[in-house]
C-alpha cells in the first residue's frame, strides 16, 4: 500500500515537513510505501475554468498538478499538510488542490485523507476544515486523530517541542494506516459502493 504526502509549505524542512516526516515514520514501520511531494515553492497558478480537463482528462497547465494525478491514481491514502497564512492554506496549496481535485478525473471513492496544519499561532482549525471539504467531495473517507491534527511552532526546531502535536501525527498515522487496511479488506469482500449517476442541480431564482 502506498500513501502520498503534499508539504503544501515553501520551506523544505519546516514545521510542516516535521509534521508530515513524523507520520512517515509511523507509516514506514508499518510497511507503508510513502511519497513526499513539495509543492509550496513551485510557480503554480490557479484554475481558470477553460475545462480543457473534462474533455482530456488532464490539466491544460502541464505542471506539478497533472505529474501529482498520475501518483495519486496509485495510492491508497493522501495526506495534505499545510502551513497556516492568514487562518487558511497558503495560496499556491490551494491553487494546487483546486487544479488537483477538479482536472484529474479520477474515481477516489475510497481512498483515504487525512489533512495536517501547522501554524506558529492561530489559525490551525479554519485550514483543518478547508482542507477536508477536498476530502469529502471526493468520496475519500478521512483518517481522525486524538485531536484536530495541528502542530505549533514558527518553524522545525519549535515544532517538535509541541509534545501533542506530535502525537496527534502518529496517532492520525495510524489510524489512516487501520482504516486503508480495512478498506482494502472491505473492497475484496464486497467491492466498492454502488454508484448512482451523478445529478448536477443549478439553483436559480
Amino acid at each position: 500500500m502506498k500513501v502520498l504526502l503534499i508539504n503544501g509549505s515553501p520551506h523544505a524542512e519546516g514545521s510542516t515537513y516535521t509534521a508530515l516526516n513524523e507520520m512517515i515514520k509511523i507509516f514506514e514501520a508499518e510497511g507503508i510505501e510513502t511519497e513526499l511531494l513539495q509543492v509550496g515553492n513551485l510557480a503554480i497558478r490557479g484554475c481558470i475554468a477553460c475545462r480543457y480537463c473534462k474533455k482530456h482528462g488532464y490539466c491544460v497547465f502541464d505542471d506539478c498538478v497533472n505529474e501529482a494525478a498520475a501518483k495519486l491514481a496509485e495510492c491508497d491514502g493522501l495526506v495534505i499538510g499545510s502551513p497556516v497564512y492568514y487562518a487558511s492554506a497558503n495560496g499556491t496549496l490551494s491553487s494546487f488542490l483546486d487544479r488537483l481535485f477538479y482536472s484529474c478525473g479520477l474515481d477516489l471513492t475510497m481512498k483515504v485523507g487525512t489533512a495536517v496544519t501547522s501554524a506558529r499561532r492561530g489559525g490551525l482549525t479554519a485550514t483543518f476544515d478547508q482542507l477536508n471539504k477536498y476530502f469529502t467531495i471526493s468520496g475519500m473517507p478521512i483518517a481522525s486523530g486524538q485531536y484536530w491534527n495541528g502542530i505549533h511552532g514558527n518553524d522545525a526546531e519549535e515544532a517538535v517541542q509541541d509534545g501533542e502535536g506530535m502525537q496527534m501525527m502518529r496517532t492520525a498515522a495510524r489510524n489512516m494506516v487501520f482504516l486503508m487496511k480495512s478498506i482494502q479488506l472491505g473492497k475484496e469482500a464486497y467491492g466498492l459502493p454502488e454508484k448512482e449517476p451523478r445529478v448536477g442541480t443549478n439553483f436559480i431564482r
